[in-house]
């Protein structure tokens, strides 16, 4: 089968590798229909050290289960579903308490470690049963995208708009114009915020962010940027700030948008981020394309 493999800094390539099987019980084999390329695999595509073998890329993946191991109970053949950037067993204790992502028994798709990368035409699943979400049947392609941003970046919005307490009424700083800003746009806005300020200075970005419910646009950065939130806020800074960039730069200038006591951290088409569609056979292209601020978020279609 077809694998994005990641060598070094800037070398990405599309290589056949052996194919995906069931290894332990716990497994599931799924066909890739969609996946994408996030801003978090811009980081080693910028920084990455040689490796010997590569590096298996790609986190975030809907597809269709096509075998599962013997003690797999929650998926079954032909389900459709949508898989987290993290696998984890749903039991642990840390699964209990809803840090998955802290799961003893976990880890993460895409980073090098046990578990292969989603950018690929199929995908060995680890722990099926704590990661796996089936999903209906999506009959209308056009939902495809937004189901796909469920595997990560509208999750990772949503759950930054609820680590900063947007309520109805509040007003929200968005952090960083990327896709998961856009998703925390969204987020906020579904949450009944009455103002979202969005920090970014790309124009298509800004235009959908207005779409999906931003009030008012900061393109300053640094300390001129915390001052302009301050001016819109009425001098007391914003209830709540979602940091969807993850640079020192942004995380203080977090802390200066915040007014006393604040918080850091119907129908919707979160979809919308993924601005150009490639093959598996054109990822390093959708990798360049993201590099150069050319796209916001790049889905791929095996």
């Amino acid at each position: 089968m077809r694998a994005t493999i990641m060598h070094r800094a800037g070398d990405v390539r599309v290589e056949h590798v052996p194919d995906a099987r069931i290894i332990e019980t716990t497994d599931a084999l799924i066909r890739i229909s969609a996946a994408c390329i996030c801003g978090s695999d811009l980081w080693p595509y910028r920084e990455l050290q040689a490796e010997e073998h590569g590096r298996r890329m790609g986190h975030e993946a809907i597809g269709v289960v096509e075998s599962v191991g013997a003690d797999v109970r929650a998926v079954k053949p032909g389900d459709v579903v949508v898989m987290p950037f993290a696998y984890s067993d749903g039991t642990c204790s840390f699964c209990q308490d809803g840090l998955n992502t802290s799961c003893v028994h976990g880890g993460f798709f895409g980073v090098g470690g046990p578990a292969d990368g989603a950018q690929a035409e199929a995908l060995r699943v680890p722990q099926a049963d704590g990661t796996l979400c089936v999903l209906p049947a999506p009959g209308d392609k056009a939902l495809l995208p937004s189901l796909l941003t469920l595997s990560d970046v509208m999750g990772t919005g949503h759950h930054a708009a609820r680590a900063a307490r947007v309520s109805k009424g509040k007003k929200v700083a968005v952090i960083g114009d990327g896709a998961v800003g856009l998703c925390g746009v969204i987020a906020a806005r579904r949450l009944g915020a009455e103002q979202i300020i969005i920090l970014g200075h790309h124009p298509d970005r800004i235009a959908l962010a207005r779409e999906f419910g931003a009030t008012d646009v900061v393109q300053e950065r640094g300390q001129d940027a915390v001052e302009r939130v301050r001016e819109l806020t009425g001098g007391s800074g914003a209830h709540s700030i979602l940091e969807c960039v993850g640079t020192e730069e942004a995380m203080l200038s977090t802390i200066g948008m915040a007014r006393p006591g604040g918080a850091m951290e119907g129908r919707i088409q979160p979809g919308r981020v993924f601005d150009r569609t490639v093959s598996l056979d054109d990822v390093p292209n959708g990798y360049r394309a993201m590099d150069e601020r050319k796209s916001i978020k790049v889905m791929v279609t095996p």
